[in-house]
Order: C-alpha cells, then structure tokens, then sequence
C-alpha cells in the first residue's frame, strides 16, 4: 500500500510560482502530477519514474519541473510562470510495479492517489 499526502497549494498572481510537494509512504515506482477542474476531465501533468525519467504534458513544458527524491520519499512539482488556466486541484499519484519505456499520462496507470492541493491562479 502506498500512502500519498500533498502540500504546497495556495494563490498566487499571473506569471509568480508555486511549488507542490508530495509525502510518500512505502515503496513507489512511478509517480505524477494531475489536476482537475470542474467540469472537465483529469488531466495528467508530469509523471516520473523512480529512475528519473519524466514526460510532461504539452501546456506545462518549459514551466513546470517534477522532481523526486526518493531517500525522502518525497515528490516535488515546481511551477513557474503560472497562468490562469493552471487553475486546478492537482493530485499526487503513484504506482508501486515497475515499467519500461516513457512513463504515461494516464491517470488509469496509477492506483494510489492523495487527496489534493488547491492551486489558483489570478489574473
């Protein structure tokens, strides 16, 4: 069982910066980032395994940066230059198996979620 506990959410102005932590308890593998608004779907932000290798979704490259640091069992999504539309609750979401290739941004691969951090962005 993995146990997921996120924090770092808040509001802050167009173009200022957040950065969105995650406490894990037990063993992951791949862990993510994804947020969601009413009305819409979830969607995946960045995901990255516990080798390091990450994939990112196209409306936060060159923004976002997910880290990890698995002697802490803790992830990290840093945020900069925020817009309005990444106005969302995001989720921190992990996978206990291992898997080979580019990581997804299926939330359907991820079995363990936490409970989600408010981000609001004004403009």
């Amino acid at each position: 069982q993995v146990q997921l506990v996120e924090s770092g959410g808040g509001w802050v102005q167009a173009g200022g910066s957040l950065r969105l932590s995650c406490a894990a308890s037990g063993y992951t593998y791949g862990m993510g980032w994804f947020r969601q608004v009413p009305g819409k779907e979830r969607e995946g932000v960045a995901v990255i395994t516990r080798d390091g290798t990450t994939n990112y979704a196209d409306s936060v490259k060159g923004r976002f940066t997910i880290s990890r640091d698995n002697a802490k069992n803790t992830l990290y999504l840093q945020m900069n230059s925020l817009k309005p539309e990444d106005t969302a609750m995001y989720y921190c979401a992990a996978d206990r198996l291992r898997f080979y290739g580019l990581p997804t941004l299926s939330q359907a691969d991820f079995p363990y979620w936490g409970q989600g951090t408010q981000v609001t962005v004004s403009s």
